[in-house]
């Protein structure tokens, strides 16, 4: 903890050394900074443009997650199934996260339903190639035991699959939720009329550059806060059993 202190010490200390150097107007002091974010947060619009933000995240994330567990269990699963997925695999991962939020906007229109659309489809395809492996790695000698006690399919899943599965689900969660905000911002940037991404692109117009770093802080401390209460406890969960390294 009190490495960690120090070490946000000396990031502070060469922002303000930085903006010394660079000027008020190209890097703004800390402080600058604080009275500006305290002053959205007085105002209102902090809490609802996070709240845009979060709320498309969230959706994004949730709809990726599901849907890229599922795929991915079935395509570790099935020969069949996975040489029919991957091509389509390879062209997602390899294309442009901006050409998917462009055509989401181009086909479907503005709306909230293709921005999440777009956001969902970038993370898509990572979530189902970590899932596919922890379903390729899943242990035979647990399928046979499932048979012999008659196990429902549910039942099956729940207990069996699942529990293996969970490392590689939270692998899949903690790498693409930083993906997803990151994607978010630029999707708010480009067609949505509130938001953190839509903000800092207002003051990007204008050139305000402490309004900018204001958002910037305040959606960094949001994410920080879900990954050190959220994601990591889990992770930690799901890989309990795992043997610690000595």
């Amino acid at each position: 903890m009190l490495v960690r202190l120090v070490s946000l010490g000396l990031l502070i200390a060469a922002w303000y050394a930085g903006s010394q150097i660079a000027g008020a107007r190209l890097l703004p002091a800390p402080e600058t900074v604080g009275l500006a974010l305290l002053s959205e947060a007085n105002s209102g619009a902090l809490a609802a443009n996070l709240a845009a933000t979060l709320a498309r995240v969230a959706a994004s994330f949730a709809i990726a997650m599901t849907l890229g567990t599922a795929l991915g269990l079935v395509m570790g699963r099935s020969r069949i199934a996975d040489r029919i997925g991957d091509p389509w695999l390879v062209v997602l991962l390899n294309l442009p996260a901006l050409v998917i939020i462009v055509l989401a906007y181009v086909w479907a229109g503005l709306t909230e339903s293709a921005a999440i659309a777009a956001v969902a489809l970038n993370k898509l395809p990572l979530v189902t190639v970590t899932v596919r492996e922890g379903a390729r790695s899943l242990d035979r000698q647990f399928d046979e035991m499932a048979q012999v006690f008659r196990m429902s399919a549910w039942v099956r899943l729940r207990h069996v699959v699942m529990p293996q599965l969970a490392p590689y689900i939270a692998a899949a969660a903690r790498s693409g939720l930083s993906l997803v905000w990151k994607i978010v911002l630029i999707v708010e940037l480009l067609g949505r009329p509130n938001g953190v991404g839509f903000e800092i692109g207002v003051a990007f117009q204008l050139f305000d550059v402490t309004r900018i770093l204001a958002y910037a802080l305040a959606f960094v401390a949001v994410m920080l806060a879900i990954e050190t209460l959220l994601v990591q406890p889990f992770e930690r969960h799901v890989s309990r059993w795992r043997p610690s390294p000595a």
